[in-house]
């Protein structure tokens, strides 16, 4: 036990900002995070050692995200969400007008794979180049790479939308 704990600790941070990218949900961030630490402590000895930990762990946690959103949709009718009330990050807070968020969301949703998911952990995540390239299993580059892109597709689509 001593042993994950250790796992925990040096982990815990990053595998909650990564959550908290795919949900931008303090709340829910923590639940996903906590219980993909506890279903990785239920099955560490399926860890392989084919990639790294935290990379596990992320995929541990992505999973039980979609997991959580699957359960959630067949709870709340789409037409009860109120999106409007979720929180903004710190980026959109900083630079953009509330209307010119809403844009960005909009573009940024529309963007491909693996483009959309890469510039969200870079943004929003706060993840480095090399962690991302890491979860795809790619190169740091790579990930430099297809952040620059989905910054100058959203760029120009957003310029785009104003006109």
């Amino acid at each position: 036990m001593g042993d994950f704990e250790a796992i925990y600790i040096e982990h815990f941070n990053n595998v909650y900002k990564y959550v908290f990218s795919l949900c931008r949900n303090e709340a829910v961030a923590e639940e996903i995070t906590q219980e993909a630490f506890y279903k990785a402590m239920e099955h560490i000895d399926r860890f392989d050692g084919k990639c790294k930990l935290y990379v596990w762990l992320c995929q541990i946690a992505k999973n039980t995200y979609y997991t959580y959103v699957k359960k959630q949709k067949r709870c709340i009718p789409a037409a009860d969400a109120d999106l409007s009330k979720e929180e903004t990050g710190r980026f959109e807070n900083e630079l953009l007008e509330k209307e010119d968020a809403w844009k960005l969301h909009k573009l940024l949703h529309q963007l491909k794979e693996p483009y959309k998911e890469v510039f969200t952990l870079r943004i929003f995540g706060e993840l480095s180049f090399s962690q991302i390239g890491e979860l795809f299993g790619k190169t740091d580059s790579w990930a430099r790479l297809i952040f620059y892109r989905a910054k100058k597709e959203l760029r120009r689509d957003f310029d785009e939308d104003i006109l």
